[in-house]
């Protein structure tokens, strides 16, 4: 294909290593430095059993993967998920998944802008810089940062992909070369060492726990942590821009998915290699708490500062790769005239569809308010976490249907070709996805918050709400303006 591709201007700059990193740095971040030890808190009795879960995580997962991966070779537009199912089942299923995923995602931006500024605080703590430790610490100074940063990276979007690999490839190696200090220092110290520095800093002995195996309790931590994986899903959103898409797609969804699935399986292995759970647990249910935290009672505090300057452009990382995510699904969405045609725009300069970025940029800043005023990232994460179990759902049910629905596009899958294999990972990977989302549900409705607002689920019912009436209004204004829609989502855009 040449570099323009069929996608109302858009470009084709992104190449594999590209590709690569905007999943990597969208699946790495707050899931490394902080869902595996904050698990503690949002799934009581995880105990010793957090990396049999990461495990169990892991196995939806690389069967979406797989997904993903034969409906980009066959459908390589930007927008993605929205492209595949709007193509392969319904444009209203393709349209209500991906409203759901593009708000889940964008408050998560939101959320990760939000508790990036703790990590800078507790370099500040370590630092012994206790005037700027308390500055950082004023709410509103916080949530101003926050909304700096964000908007930031909402700038080297729109300015462009040359510009965005630029900055994001360089920060993806920094954050592995500071991740792999974790992970060194983890496994180099023991628990005794521990026990050692936490007497001598805190005057308290590690606290003893009493560890029970609960395969329902490892399930619904399992349905948490499947949040580290769906990065990947970027990778897919920029299929519009990607070089050579048939060939880059599925393999930058492989080296992302197997790659960070081990980095983050060592990390936690090492962390917890050293710090003993029930110290983990009993912190989780007292504070925030992160990596460079726990590992700083071993480490002498100039190591301290290097690992939390680590985590913290980890987590800078992510906002980048999900705000190139988030609106290349609006893109789509206008494209298609589901949205107004104004969201499609593209920046005459830099080739990026400005609009979208922008208004996912604000989404994202009310993530950050909400985040501030939740008082708990992980509310944020949960209604990330329901809306990419389903969208994932639907993209496996998507390769079963594809044949029979749209086989003109089917016949172009170049990966997993034989149709006995994709019924098999697609089947595996709905049965799956759906206990994931059923436990997940149950857990969100069972939890005792103080409003119904507070649940994940009747937050992202309300805008499967909202995006079924945006759908039905601008469906029936395509119809009335003489457009065969029927025809028009058969083709790609």
């Amino acid at each position: 294909m040449n570099e323009k591709s069929n996608s109302g201007g858009l470009r084709r700059q992104l190449g594999l290593l590209g590709l690569a990193a905007t999943g990597i740095c969208s699946m790495l971040g707050a899931s490394v430095y902080v869902v595996p030890f904050m698990i503690q808190r949002n799934v009581p009795g995880i105990g010793p059993n957090v990396l049999p879960a990461f495990v169990l995580a892991a196995i939806p997962a690389l069967l979406a993967a797989a997904a993903y991966a034969i409906l980009a070779s066959a459908m390589p537009r930007a927008g993605g998920s929205y492209i595949f199912a709007s193509r392969g089942l319904h444009p209203y299923l393709g349209f209500v998944a991906s409203f759901s995923q593009w708000f889940g995602l964008s408050i998560a931006i939101g959320v990760i802008s939000y508790i990036i500024i703790p990590f800078f605080r507790d370099i500040a703590v370590a630092m012994e810089w206790s005037a700027w430790a308390a500055w950082l610490d004023i709410g509103s100074v916080r949530v101003g940062l926050a909304l700096a940063l964000l908007w930031l990276f909402v700038g080297i979007n729109i300015i462009g992909l040359r510009f965005y690999e630029r900055t994001l490839i360089p920060l993806m190696i920094l954050m592995f070369g500071l991740g792999i200090i974790v992970i060194i220092a983890g496994f180099y110290h023991s628990p005794e060492a521990f026990a050692s520095g936490l007497m001598e800093r805190e005057g308290r002995a590690v606290p003893r726990g009493n560890a029970s195996l609960s395969f329902s309790t490892i399930l619904t931590a399992a349905a948490l942590l499947f949040s580290s994986f769906i990065g990947f899903d970027s990778i897919a959103q920029a299929g519009g821009e990607a070089r050579r898409p048939q060939r880059n797609l599925p393999l930058a969804i492989a080296i992302a998915v197997l790659g960070v699935g081990t980095y983050y399986f060592l990390f936690t292995a090492a962390v917890y290699h050293v710090v003993p759970w029930p110290f983990v647990a009993e912190e989780a249910m007292q504070r925030d708490i992160s990596a460079p935290g726990l590992l700083g009672y071993v480490l002498s505090p100039e190591w301290a500062v290097v690992i939390i300057l680590g985590a913290a452009i980890a987590l800078i990382n992510d906002l980048p790769a999900m705000l190139l995510s988030v609106s290349r699904l609006m893109f789509a969405w206008a494209e298609d005239g589901i949205f107004p045609k104004g969201v499609a725009r593209i920046h005459p300069r830099y080739q990026t569809p400005y609009v979208a970025i922008l208004v996912s940029g604000g989404m994202a800043s009310i993530g950050i308010i909400g985040s501030h005023l939740a008082g708990d990232f992980f509310l944020g994460i949960d209604i990330m976490v329901t809306a990419m179990l389903v969208n994932f759902l639907l993209m496996c049910i998507t390769v079963l249907f594809l044949p029979t629905i749209n086989p003109k596009l089917a016949a172009g899958v170049s990966v997993f070709k034989r149709r006995s294999v994709q019924r098999v990972l697609a089947t595996s990977g709905a049965l799956l996805l759906t206990v994931f989302l059923v436990v997940h549900t149950t857990k969100d409705l069972r939890a005792e918050v103080d409003g119904w607002y507070f649940h994940s689920t009747w937050v992202w019912l309300i805008v499967l709400g909202l995006a079924s009436l945006i759908f039905a209004w601008r469906w029936r204004q395509l119809r009335r303006a003489g457009v065969k829609v029927r025809a028009v989502f058969k083709e790609l855009p």
